[in-house]
């Protein structure tokens, strides 16, 4: 079995590609190209991939493989609505697909968000999406152009969730947080959250590639079972308990005022939302076929707290001598 891998060089991609070397996969990087579209609507983007000048050398490249991952995109939360955005996020899976059928690849793993559903209660693999923001449409338009791509190979949406990885700004700003009079969680504070490790990621999308049956059209990123308290605490962080109702309120107002702005506090907002509720989610096909993922975001997050200690202990003052 040989691979694939777009965006091999990025945070996830980087990752996937070194899990599966691991494994002993046969596997090659190759440079996503970088598109731009001002189509909105799924079959304006399955079209425009069906005839983009890029396929015919995308095809030729992806020849030979029998998976493909696309690890690429923009992972830009606090974006406004642009047309890189949308080509990165929703053409060049669509221009893929397109590609794969051509080339005659069997299995198309392409890595999109758990965040096309936004606010719901409860995540799930089903295709009901609810985007919030400019980066969630975006995802949730690359899935949807996916529907309606013409037969080819099979393709493979993994919902990826928060994922947190060694160095990552995102994890760096966490362990910041959680050390700061601002870590809090809404009571009780026992909420289940989507936070989860980038090995695990990783893992989880060698074992959808490299598995032997159908998979479905949508998977979920397996929970590593941490709740809201457990992953400021993991942080280096003693979160204090607030009332439901007033984070409601504020959240309520923060939305009000960055829609005024043109959604541009929206994945902010998201992530105090995260941090307070976090986000449950449903058993999905990798429980069903006894596919476990090791717990590993806890060792990503103190390990982020220990390199934020050592920074503040580097960065103190000498004594006189």
């Amino acid at each position: 079995m040989s691979w694939l891998i777009l965006g091999a060089t990025g945070f996830v991609g980087s990752a996937v590609l070194q899990a599966a070397e691991a494994a002993g996969i046969d596997v090659v990087a190759l440079p996503a190209p970088r598109l731009t579209t001002e189509a909105t609507t799924a079959a304006s983007v399955a079209g425009e991939a069906a005839t983009h000048p890029d396929l015919a050398a995308l095809t030729t490249a992806l020849t030979g493989a029998s998976v493909v991952v696309n690890t690429a995109g923009l992972a830009a939360p606090r974006s406004t609505d642009t047309a890189a955005l949308r080509g990165a996020n929703a053409l060049l899976p669509a221009l893929l697909a397109q590609a794969c059928a051509a080339a005659g690849v069997e299995r198309l793993v392409h890595l999109s968000s758990a965040a096309v559903q936004g606010q719901r209660d409860h995540l799930d693999e089903t295709l009901n999406l609810s985007p919030f923001s400019a980066y969630s449409r975006s995802k949730a338009l690359g899935e949807q152009a996916l529907q309606v791509a013409p037969p080819g190979p099979s393709v493979v949406v993994v919902r990826a969730t928060s994922v947190q990885g060694p160095h990552r700004p995102t994890t760096t700003a966490l362990a910041r947080l959680a050390a700061s009079p601002l870590a809090s969680v809404a009571a009780p504070g026992t909420a289940a959250t989507p936070v989860t490790s980038v090995e695990s990621l990783a893992d989880f999308v060698v074992a959808v590639g490299s598995y032997p049956g159908a998979v479905p059209a949508v998977v979920l990123q397996p929970s590593e079972g941490m709740t809201v308290r457990s992953v400021l605490e993991a942080a280096g962080g003693t979160p204090i308990v607030l009332p439901r109702q007033l984070c409601r309120v504020i959240l309520r107002a923060g939305y009000a005022v960055s829609s005024l702005a043109g959604e541009r506090l929206h994945g902010s907002l998201r992530r105090v939302e995260l941090m307070w509720f976090g986000q449950a989610q449903e058993p999905g096909w990798a429980e069903a076929h006894g596919i476990r993922v090791e717990q590993k975001v806890s060792a990503v997050l103190e390990s982020a707290a220990s390199r934020r200690r050592q920074g503040r202990a580097g960065r103190q003052p000498q004594s006189p001598r």
